[in-house]
Protein backbone atom coordinates (compact mmCIF):
# COMPACT_ATOMS: atom_id res chain seq x y z
CA UNK A 1 0.00 0.00 0.00
CA UNK A 2 2.91 2.39 0.73
CA UNK A 3 5.23 1.48 -2.07
CA UNK A 4 1.85 2.13 -4.66
CA UNK A 5 0.91 5.17 -3.29
CA UNK A 6 4.50 6.50 -3.37
CA UNK A 7 4.74 5.25 -6.71
CA UNK A 8 1.23 6.76 -7.67
CA UNK A 9 2.57 10.64 -6.51
CA UNK A 10 6.41 9.90 -7.84
CA UNK A 11 4.31 9.48 -11.55
CA UNK A 12 2.29 12.27 -11.02
CA UNK A 13 4.96 14.79 -10.15
CA UNK A 14 7.41 13.35 -13.15
CA UNK A 15 4.68 13.16 -15.61
CA UNK A 16 4.11 17.06 -14.63
CA UNK A 17 7.23 17.82 -14.74
CA UNK A 18 8.14 16.36 -18.34
CA UNK A 19 5.20 16.85 -20.04
CA UNK A 20 4.79 20.72 -19.05
CA UNK A 21 8.35 20.86 -21.41
CA UNK A 22 5.68 20.48 -23.72
CA UNK A 23 4.99 24.21 -23.26
CA UNK A 24 0.77 24.19 -23.23
CA UNK A 25 1.04 21.57 -20.59
CA UNK A 26 1.76 24.23 -18.28
CA UNK A 27 -0.63 25.94 -17.54
CA UNK A 28 0.56 28.61 -14.88
CA UNK A 29 3.19 28.14 -11.93
CA UNK A 30 4.16 30.23 -8.98
CA UNK A 31 7.49 30.22 -6.76
CA UNK A 32 8.66 31.31 -3.47
CA UNK A 33 11.18 31.98 -0.30
CA UNK A 34 9.77 32.44 2.65
CA UNK A 35 11.41 33.56 6.11
CA UNK A 36 9.84 33.35 9.66
CA UNK A 37 11.11 33.70 13.08
CA UNK A 38 8.78 33.00 15.96
CA UNK A 39 8.65 32.14 19.66
CA UNK A 40 6.46 29.77 21.61
CA UNK A 41 6.38 26.22 20.34
CA UNK A 42 5.92 23.31 21.85
CA UNK A 43 7.74 19.63 21.58
CA UNK A 44 10.55 20.99 19.54
CA UNK A 45 12.99 24.06 20.94
CA UNK A 46 10.75 27.08 21.33
CA UNK A 47 12.34 29.43 19.60
CA UNK A 48 12.42 28.67 15.63
CA UNK A 49 13.92 30.54 12.22
CA UNK A 50 12.55 28.90 9.00
CA UNK A 51 13.47 29.37 5.29
CA UNK A 52 10.73 27.58 3.08
CA UNK A 53 10.82 26.87 -0.55
CA UNK A 54 7.71 26.60 -1.95
CA UNK A 55 6.24 25.67 -5.87
CA UNK A 56 2.71 25.50 -7.49
CA UNK A 57 1.37 24.54 -10.39
CA UNK A 58 -1.41 24.33 -12.49
CA UNK A 59 -0.86 21.95 -15.56
CA UNK A 60 -3.23 19.96 -18.38
CA UNK A 61 -4.32 17.07 -16.26
CA UNK A 62 -4.35 18.67 -12.49
CA UNK A 63 -2.16 20.60 -10.35
CA UNK A 64 1.34 20.46 -7.88
CA UNK A 65 2.13 21.82 -4.84
CA UNK A 66 5.22 21.30 -2.76
CA UNK A 67 7.53 22.65 -0.12
CA UNK A 68 10.64 22.33 1.67
CA UNK A 69 11.37 23.52 5.30
CA UNK A 70 14.20 24.19 6.81
CA UNK A 71 14.18 24.85 10.98
CA UNK A 72 16.97 26.53 12.52
CA UNK A 73 16.09 26.24 16.43
CA UNK A 74 18.86 28.77 17.58
CA UNK A 75 21.35 27.16 18.97
CA UNK A 76 18.82 25.39 21.12
CA UNK A 77 19.22 21.20 20.30
CA UNK A 78 15.80 19.18 19.53
CA UNK A 79 16.49 15.97 21.55
CA UNK A 80 15.85 13.83 18.00
CA UNK A 81 16.98 16.17 14.89
CA UNK A 82 19.80 18.25 16.82
CA UNK A 83 20.06 22.32 16.57
CA UNK A 84 18.16 22.31 12.83
CA UNK A 85 16.11 19.98 10.31
CA UNK A 86 14.31 19.86 7.23
CA UNK A 87 10.38 19.01 6.62
CA UNK A 88 8.61 19.26 3.11
CA UNK A 89 5.36 17.90 1.24
CA UNK A 90 5.07 17.13 -2.25
CA UNK A 91 0.99 17.32 -3.49
CA UNK A 92 0.04 16.47 -6.91
CA UNK A 93 -3.50 15.93 -7.64
CA UNK A 94 -5.12 14.63 -11.12
CA UNK A 95 -8.54 16.53 -12.42
CA UNK A 96 -11.25 14.55 -13.42
CA UNK A 97 -12.88 17.82 -15.45
CA UNK A 98 -9.37 17.91 -17.05
CA UNK A 99 -8.52 14.08 -17.26
CA UNK A 100 -12.21 13.08 -19.04
CA UNK A 101 -12.48 16.59 -20.66
CA UNK A 102 -15.84 17.23 -19.33
CA UNK A 103 -16.97 19.05 -16.28
CA UNK A 104 -17.64 17.55 -12.61
CA UNK A 105 -19.71 20.53 -11.48
CA UNK A 106 -22.60 20.54 -8.88
CA UNK A 107 -23.35 22.46 -6.37
CA UNK A 108 -20.55 24.39 -5.04
CA UNK A 109 -18.11 21.74 -6.55
CA UNK A 110 -16.41 23.07 -9.59
CA UNK A 111 -13.89 19.99 -9.89
CA UNK A 112 -13.64 16.35 -8.44
CA UNK A 113 -9.73 15.44 -8.35
CA UNK A 114 -7.46 12.49 -6.76
CA UNK A 115 -5.47 14.15 -4.50
CA UNK A 116 -2.00 12.64 -3.00
CA UNK A 117 0.26 14.17 -0.80
CA UNK A 118 4.04 12.56 0.45
CA UNK A 119 5.47 13.85 3.98
CA UNK A 120 8.99 13.59 4.31
CA UNK A 121 11.59 15.04 6.68
CA UNK A 122 15.11 14.17 9.06
CA UNK A 123 13.60 10.89 11.24
CA UNK A 124 10.76 9.05 11.64
CA UNK A 125 8.08 11.19 9.76
CA UNK A 126 7.38 9.79 6.33
CA UNK A 127 3.30 9.16 5.63
CA UNK A 128 1.74 8.70 2.51
CA UNK A 129 -2.12 10.35 2.15
CA UNK A 130 -4.34 9.78 -0.79
CA UNK A 131 -7.92 10.54 -1.07
CA UNK A 132 -10.85 12.33 -2.89
CA UNK A 133 -10.18 16.48 -3.03
CA UNK A 134 -12.61 19.42 -4.62
CA UNK A 135 -12.48 22.83 -5.57
CA UNK A 136 -14.90 24.68 -4.38
CA UNK A 137 -16.56 28.11 -5.79
CA UNK A 138 -17.08 30.36 -2.62
CA UNK A 139 -17.94 33.56 -3.19
CA UNK A 140 -14.73 36.36 -1.81
CA UNK A 141 -12.48 33.61 -2.04
CA UNK A 142 -9.43 33.30 -4.65
CA UNK A 143 -9.84 29.46 -4.15
CA UNK A 144 -10.81 27.02 -2.05
CA UNK A 145 -10.29 23.21 -1.89
CA UNK A 146 -11.22 20.30 0.41
CA UNK A 147 -9.07 17.18 0.18
CA UNK A 148 -10.07 13.88 2.10
CA UNK A 149 -7.27 11.73 2.35
CA UNK A 150 -6.32 8.28 4.01
CA UNK A 151 -2.55 8.57 5.82
CA UNK A 152 -0.62 5.79 5.55
CA UNK A 153 2.78 6.14 7.76
CA UNK A 154 6.15 4.93 7.64
CA UNK A 155 9.01 3.45 10.54
CA UNK A 156 8.45 2.17 13.70
CA UNK A 157 5.81 5.32 14.43
CA UNK A 158 1.55 4.80 14.64
CA UNK A 159 -0.33 7.04 12.45
CA UNK A 160 -1.46 3.82 9.43
CA UNK A 161 -5.60 4.15 8.34
CA UNK A 162 -6.38 7.29 10.03
CA UNK A 163 -8.18 10.06 7.83
CA UNK A 164 -7.56 13.47 7.62
CA UNK A 165 -9.46 16.67 6.22
CA UNK A 166 -7.16 19.06 4.54
CA UNK A 167 -9.03 22.69 3.22
CA UNK A 168 -6.90 25.23 1.79
CA UNK A 169 -7.99 28.45 0.76
CA UNK A 170 -6.45 31.91 -0.31
CA UNK A 171 -8.53 35.24 -0.10
CA UNK A 172 -7.58 38.90 -0.65
CA UNK A 173 -8.71 42.13 0.87
CA UNK A 174 -8.26 45.16 -0.83
CA UNK A 175 -6.88 47.89 1.67
CA UNK A 176 -5.38 51.35 0.57
CA UNK A 177 -3.69 51.33 -2.70
CA UNK A 178 -2.73 47.60 -1.66
CA UNK A 179 -3.80 44.23 -0.69
CA UNK A 180 -3.74 41.99 2.49
CA UNK A 181 -3.79 38.26 1.55
CA UNK A 182 -5.04 35.77 3.53
CA UNK A 183 -3.84 32.21 3.02
CA UNK A 184 -3.49 28.41 4.45
CA UNK A 185 -4.26 25.07 5.43
CA UNK A 186 -5.95 23.07 7.95
CA UNK A 187 -5.11 19.42 8.73
CA UNK A 188 -7.30 17.76 10.95
CA UNK A 189 -6.80 13.94 11.53
CA UNK A 190 -10.00 12.94 12.97
CA UNK A 191 -9.79 9.58 14.38
CA UNK A 192 -7.50 7.82 16.58
CA UNK A 193 -4.49 4.84 15.49
CA UNK A 194 -4.50 2.27 18.52
CA UNK A 195 -2.75 -1.02 17.24
CA UNK A 196 0.81 -2.14 18.51
CA UNK A 197 2.59 0.75 17.54
CA UNK A 198 0.49 2.75 19.96
CA UNK A 199 -1.78 5.44 19.37
CA UNK A 200 -1.88 8.31 17.22
CA UNK A 201 -4.17 10.67 18.71
CA UNK A 202 -6.66 13.13 16.71
CA UNK A 203 -5.11 16.16 16.64
CA UNK A 204 -5.56 19.66 14.17
CA UNK A 205 -3.20 22.06 13.03
CA UNK A 206 -4.30 25.59 11.65
CA UNK A 207 -2.13 27.53 9.79
CA UNK A 208 -2.64 30.46 7.99
CA UNK A 209 -0.66 33.18 6.75
CA UNK A 210 -1.82 36.90 7.13
CA UNK A 211 0.23 39.29 4.42
CA UNK A 212 0.55 42.35 3.24
CA UNK A 213 1.23 43.29 -0.38
CA UNK A 214 3.74 45.62 0.16
CA UNK A 215 5.36 45.25 -3.26
CA UNK A 216 2.20 46.58 -4.91
CA UNK A 217 2.36 49.15 -2.10
CA UNK A 218 5.76 50.63 -2.98
CA UNK A 219 5.25 50.48 -6.21
CA UNK A 220 7.43 47.59 -6.83
CA UNK A 221 5.12 44.71 -8.72
CA UNK A 222 2.01 43.30 -7.91
CA UNK A 223 2.30 40.08 -5.88
CA UNK A 224 5.98 39.71 -5.64
CA UNK A 225 6.86 40.78 -2.01
CA UNK A 226 4.86 40.12 1.33
CA UNK A 227 5.32 41.10 4.99
CA UNK A 228 3.07 39.79 7.57
CA UNK A 229 2.35 36.83 10.54
CA UNK A 230 1.64 33.13 9.99
CA UNK A 231 -0.29 31.87 12.76
CA UNK A 232 0.28 28.04 14.06
CA UNK A 233 -2.40 26.60 16.59
CA UNK A 234 -1.91 22.76 16.36
CA UNK A 235 -3.98 20.91 18.89
CA UNK A 236 -2.14 17.39 19.87
CA UNK A 237 0.94 18.16 18.00
CA UNK A 238 2.18 15.08 16.08
CA UNK A 239 -0.44 13.00 17.68
CA UNK A 240 0.90 13.82 21.12
CA UNK A 241 -2.57 14.21 23.69
CA UNK A 242 -1.58 17.43 25.60
CA UNK A 243 -1.26 16.05 29.36
CA UNK A 244 -0.23 18.60 32.76
CA UNK A 245 3.07 16.84 32.25
CA UNK A 246 3.84 17.81 28.49
CA UNK A 247 2.54 20.77 26.85
CA UNK A 248 1.92 19.76 23.14
CA UNK A 249 -1.15 22.09 22.21
CA UNK A 250 1.16 24.98 19.64
CA UNK A 251 -0.21 28.77 19.96
CA UNK A 252 2.17 31.22 18.41
CA UNK A 253 2.96 33.70 15.29
CA UNK A 254 5.73 34.15 13.23
CA UNK A 255 7.09 37.27 11.83
CA UNK A 256 7.28 36.77 7.96
CA UNK A 257 9.04 37.93 4.69
CA UNK A 258 7.76 36.24 1.40
CA UNK A 259 9.07 37.21 -1.66
CA UNK A 260 8.00 35.49 -5.06
CA UNK A 261 9.30 34.49 -8.40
Amino acid sequence: MKRTISNVILAGSLLAGSQAMAGDWLHWQDNSLTYLYGKDFTVNPSTQQTVTFEHADGWKYGDNFLFVDKIFYNGDKDFLVGDNTYYGEVSPRLSMGKIFDRKFEFGPIKDVLLAMTYEFGEGDVDSYLIGPGFDLAIPGFDYFQLNFYQRTSDGDRPGDDVWQITPVWSYTIPVGRSDIKIDGFMDWIVDNDENARGTYHSNLHFNPQIKYDLGKALRWGEKQLYVGIEYDYWKDKYGIEDSPSFDTDQNTASLLVKVHF
